[in-house]
């Protein structure tokens, strides 16, 4: 059986709900990664995406200068701990459509992440079928139309008309 901890990664930098939007992209950016945890101390109280930052912060035309992580976090986290088997915790993955856990200890303290990545490059069980299980997490998803925004319009990327629009100069 392989363990959440034989594939792990360790030493993940994570950073505060009082930090700010544009800190965490520019940490994203330097670390390249898409998600960095947030926590209070070494406890895990959220995390946080390129895409929360895109979707709740930007395209809600906030100020992403004084953004807090907290407006614009996931505070319902999926995680694993150190003790599960890869197994269980890849089928959890492609159950909740998610490419990455945080790893908590059993204080709720983070202790690292585990990705798809991770779990495809350190794993050495054959019987683990990460693509099948990429599938799954990658099914596309009902676009949520409880709201409108001004980006709002017909699908498809054309123009209403049907004529090509005019680019810019």
């Amino acid at each position: 059986m392989t363990t959440v901890a034989d594939v792990m990664t360790r030493g993940v930098r994570s950073m505060s709900p009082q930090d700010t939007v544009l800190l965490a992209a520019q940490a994203m950016d330097e670390l390249n990664v898409g998600v960095i945890p947030v926590c209070e101390g070494d406890k895990l109280v959220g995390m946080v995406t390129d895409r929360d930052i895109v979707v709740r912060g930007v395209a809600q035309e906030g100020d992403t200068k004084s953004m807090r992580l907290a407006d614009v976090m996931s505070t319902n986290v999926r995680c694993a701990t150190e003790d599960e088997d890869v197994d269980e915790v890849l089928d959890e993955m492609a159950r909740s459509q998610i490419r990455r856990m945080p790893v908590v200890d059993r204080e709720d303290h983070l202790v690292g992440i585990i990705t798809l990545g991770d779990i495809a490059a350190k794993s050495d069980n054959e019987e683990m079928d990460v693509a099948q299980s990429l599938g799954e997490i990658s099914e596309p998803a009902s676009p949520d139309r409880s709201s409108q925004s001004k980006a709002s319009g017909s699908a498809g990327g054309g123009s209403s008309s049907g004529k090509p629009r005019k680019q810019p100069h």
